[in-house]
């Protein structure tokens, strides 16, 4: 058997499980796309430290943030990284993966979403890096689509789901 991409269909059908695919959808007629769901934003924040990582994550010392604040439901961002959450929850079971990908209006715009790979098992409220190339900066807005998710059927289910630090974060 082989990987087969979610249909719109499929991922529909898969928010009425328990538990869903995907909680916490703004609206399902604007973010459910052929072939993913369109991330939206809940929080962005700046990064205020140095971080660590190794090999066996012992020393591993995660980067401080400062969320920034909404003015009018919008936040400026000069070039650079920002730390973003997404507003939705995902829940994967342990036959389907997932890639995020940044829309191609942000990609328009000068800046890009930065993700890692969602393994089976993966349940929290994912986070992700912004990077602002435009050097005229850029205006995010809250809720702003930033990023389409795309889940992949694997042709068997892992023998065990993701167990890492980040399952369930941001819950």
């Amino acid at each position: 058997m082989q990987n087969t991409v979610l249909t719109d269909s499929q991922i529909r059908s898969r928010l009425r499980t328990s538990p869903p695919l995907v909680e916490g959808i703004l609206d399902e007629a604007i973010q459910i796309q052929p072939c993913g769901v369109d991330l939206t934003v809940r929080t962005v924040s700046r990064f205020e430290s140095s971080g660590v990582i190794e090999y066996n994550n012992a020393g591993r010392v995660l980067s401080s943030r400062d969320i920034l604040s909404w003015a009018d439901e919008r936040v400026e961002l000069p070039p650079g990284g920002y730390h973003v959450v997404y507003n939705e929850q995902v829940n994967l079971p342990c036959n389907i993966m997932a890639l995020a990908y940044p829309r191609s209006s942000l990609l328009r715009c000068g800046a890009t979403i930065y993700t890692a790979v969602w393994d089976p098992g993966y349940s929290g409220r994912a986070e992700a890096l912004l990077v602002v190339h435009n050097s005229h900066g850029f205006v995010l807005g809250r809720n702003a689509r930033v990023a389409q998710l795309v889940f992949t059927l694997l042709g068997t289910g892992v023998q065990s789901g993701y167990e890492g630090r980040f399952n369930n974060e941001n819950l």
